[in-house]
């Protein structure tokens, strides 16, 4: 995919190539699409004067940020969370950078020098880099860099998830110093979003195995990481929080916030309560039912807006992960019959206090790849899904459970611990699909601990998820390819349909916008007809901040529409320390 997704803990993140798991409760995660002014319903604390200092910004104090999620690895090549990207966010220079509107730039913070140069023939990138960019030890960021960060990404033995957005690459060449030539084997219209990613040094990795990468200190040891961005990674105590500090050798606009803390919390109710007392500063992704209670309080404001998330039930199809090799689901009608029974609606309205829209395929409503009435809806009806599962062979048991070829449709939902709308949902489900004979046991687990040892290696039955999108290109292949099983690619869960995989190529091969929405729209009717995952709905991220400390200027202010954004130029805010 063009830039990946992350898994939404709130939210994972080579920004070069797929979108991330979300894992906090109100960030996670297939596709990018573009910010949809007219879906925004802002809402803030007019009790506040608002951010912009008359008197401009000051060096100096502490941000503190507040999650219920530890990192996994802020090694760029490997990051697919949301808790690790939010700290990559405050250590690594990307090279290029998207700004409000979602284009492609390059900013005084980007490694990039200008804007990149693609050839008439689309099939050629040349990118120049900034002479001073430096990394944190003081050596100089190069093209060899860059190559060394491509070429690793590119390579199946190092097993990255950004990996798809670069199986159209033929060639990364170093010209000069500050010069790399990109030769693809075909167009690849998402490639420039590709190219908004985080590098690696070459000179700290190039001697590791590429099958060692991945567990290699760089990424989980402060002392070890070297990185490029403003801020330089001081400490990490596991379960409590990561410290930063404003980097000496930083060569870009000099940040004015001194340090940063992450802090880690049991949940959300307790980041929330962190908040309100002040021992937190800015939290990215607030409960829904939290909202009146943040707001009401004097000094804190609410940015309340549709954000590039959506949730899922996820199905998964490898027999390995059920006994006797007995996937449940393997029928199209069973996986249909319980679209049916999921009352999205009713979660909408009575867990997301009516803050979410219906979704029916992989992308966001009112973007310009939204297949609209193609896809196919799921009005809550329990009597169809009874049907469904009766023509596909499921019938009662003693207890009133289905059973199929002496099977009991009986499965585990996965789900991260401490994401209270989840944990809600998964409630939702349980009954739902108890209403219609299927057994549902949810399941919490740790969230860092899950995406490594079930999310990325795909072992797990079922989970209730949501995906993060790193970028407003609709391209979905690395989620939903059978190209991309794990370890490095992010269909998790080992689904294979072959028309897809040919669509998902062609959706990429062209760049007129007009034609890409006509193969996106057959995406949208293949996929909610057969269904990898039920899709349930697009939701916002209510981002909090302390108004009376934390200060930006309106051009800085974060920006819901994208991944990221409760960040957005955070290089340019200021805190008082009043």
């Amino acid at each position: 995919m063009t830039s990946k997704k992350k898994w939404l803990s709130l939210l994972v993140s080579l920004s070069v190539v797929s979108t991330l798991f979300v894992g906090c409760g109100s960030k996670d995660e297939a596709s990018s699409t573009p910010k949809d002014e007219g879906n925004k319903e802002s809402s803030t604390n007019t009790g506040t004067e608002g951010t912009k200092e008359a008197t401009g910004p000051v060096d100096g104090g502490t941000l503190t940020y507040g999650s219920f999620s530890d990192i996994v690895s802020v090694n760029p090549l490997f990051v697919q969370d949301t808790a690790s990207g939010d700290a990559a966010e405050f250590m690594y220079a990307k090279l290029y950078d998207i700004n409000r509107t979602g284009e492609v730039v390059a900013e005084p913070w980007s490694i990039a020098a200008e804007p990149m140069t693609i050839s008439e023939d689309g099939l050629t990138y040349t990118i120049k880099l900034k002479d001073s960019a430096k990394w944190s030890d003081g050596e100089a960021i190069t093209a060899d860099d860059v190559v060394f960060t491509f070429n690793s990404i590119k390579d199946p033995k190092v097993g990255s998830p950004g990996m798809s957005g670069f199986d159209k690459v033929t060639k990364i060449e170093k010209v000069d110093d500050l010069t790399v030539k990109i030769t693809l084997k075909q167009v690849y219209a998402p490639f420039q979003y590709v190219l908004s990613t985080q590098i690696v040094p070459e000179h700290i990795l190039k001697d590791v195995k590429p099958e060692e990468l991945q567990k290699n200190v760089y990424g989980t040891d402060p002392a070890k990481t070297v990185s490029s961005g403003p801020w330089v990674w001081k400490e990490w105590k596991q379960k409590q929080y990561l410290s930063f500090e404003r980097n000496p050798n930083y060569w870009g606009p000099k940040p004015h916030i001194d340090k940063i803390v992450y802090k880690i919390y049991a949940d959300q109710n307790t980041e929330v309560q962190a908040l309100i007392k002040g021992d937190v500063d800015l939290l990215g992704g607030i409960p829904v039912t939290q909202v009146d209670a943040v707001k009401s309080r004097d000094g804190l404001t609410v940015i309340q807006e549709p954000g590039p998330q959506y949730e899922y039930l996820g199905f998964n199809f490898n027999p390995d992960n059920f006994k006797d090799k007995f996937v449940p689901w393997a029928g199209q009608k069973t996986r249909q019959a319980i679209a049916y029974a999921l009352n999205r609606q009713g979660m909408i309205d009575n867990v997301l206090k009516g803050t979410g829209k219906l979704m029916n395929a992989p992308f966001l409503p009112g973007s310009w790849a939204d297949p609209g009435d193609a896809a196919v809806n799921y009005a809550f009806d329990p009597e169809k899904a009874k049907q469904l599962l009766a023509e596909d062979g499921w019938t009662a048991g003693s207890d009133g459970i289905l059973t199929k070829d002496g099977h009991r449709f009986s499965f585990e939902l996965q789900y991260n611990s401490g994401n209270s709308r989840r944990e809600q949902v998964a409630s939702v489900i349980q009954q739902n699909l108890k209403d219609v004979g299927i057994e549902v046991v949810p399941k919490a687990l740790d969230f860092a601990a899950w995406v490594d040892q079930n999310l990325t290696p795909g072992k797990y039955p079922a989970i209730l998820m949501g995906w993060s999108l790193n970028n407003p290109d609709p391209d979905g292949e690395t989620t939903f390819s059978s190209k991309y099983f794990p370890p490095a690619g992010q269909n998790q869960g080992f689904y294979k349909n072959e028309k897809l995989d040919k669509l998902w190529e062609e959706g990429t091969a062209v760049v007129d916008q007009e034609k890409r929405k006509e193969i996106y729209k057959q995406i949208g009717q293949e996929i909610s007809t057969d269904l990898p995952y039920v899709f349930m709905y697009q939701y916002g991220t209510p981002t909090a901040y302390n108004s009376s400390k934390v200060k930006f200027a309106e051009e800085d202010a974060p920006e819901s529409s994208l991944a990221y954004g409760y960040f957005f130029h955070l290089i340019n805010w200021w805190v008082d320390a009043k």
